[in-house]
């Protein structure tokens, strides 16, 4: 048989394909992702000194949908967004000092822990895998947690932050990870056939 007739079943990483669009779906996606995090950032439950938002669920959500390069892409133009001051961070905040206040460390955070995310997506630890990508949802807000009460620590002291950054964040970072291990199963799709 010839090598180039040769059908086989190559599996994308995420039902979204991003990799092998062209760069005008790409264009497309950054901005839908952002739009996407910036209404996240509206599903607020207010405490101090940091909010509770949906931006966790979200940010990983980019990173395993659109992998890693795309997704720290997209939460980067985000971030950009809001520090040219569009009102896209938590409860439409804007300006550049929400990135040297307390939740500075929480918003530089975001595409350290979406590429974590996509870049376990693009291993396999997605929407066909639910297990793992719970695990990979975890492991994205718990760097958000990390970096973020890290900073805080800075400006409030290590136990201080731990106590107002990290503790009440626990419960919800779970919940959220397992929605958004539930979405990506819901969303995933089987194997892409492909000329080999």
């Amino acid at each position: 048989m010839n090598a180039s007739a040769t059908v086989s079943l190559k599996p994308t990483f995420s039902p979204l394909d991003l990799q092998n669009r062209p760069l005008a779906w790409k264009i497309g996606a950054v901005f839908f992702g952002s739009l996407f995090l910036a209404l996240s950032s509206y599903i607020e439950v207010p405490m101090f000194p940091v909010p509770m938002t949906m931006q966790t669920f979200a940010v990983a959500l980019v990173g395993a949908l659109y992998g890693w390069r795309l997704g720290g892409l997209t939460i980067t133009a985000w971030l950009v967004e809001g520090a040219l001051g569009m009102p896209v961070l938590a409860g439409g905040a804007a300006g550049a000092h929400h990135f040297v206040g307390p939740t500075g460390g929480y918003l530089f955070a975001f595409p350290v822990a979406g590429m974590a995310m996509g870049w376990l997506a693009e291993q396999g630890w997605n929407g066909r895998r639910v297990g793992l990508a719970f695990v990979g949802m975890l492991i994205s807000n718990a760097i958000c947690l990390v970096l973020g009460a890290a900073w805080l620590a800075v400006l409030i002291g290590l136990e201080p932050a731990i106590m107002a950054g990290v503790v009440p964040f626990v419960v919800g970072a779970i919940l959220k990870s397992a929605l958004g291990a539930a979405t990506l199963k819901a969303m995933a799709r089987g194997p892409k056939r492909a000329a080999v």
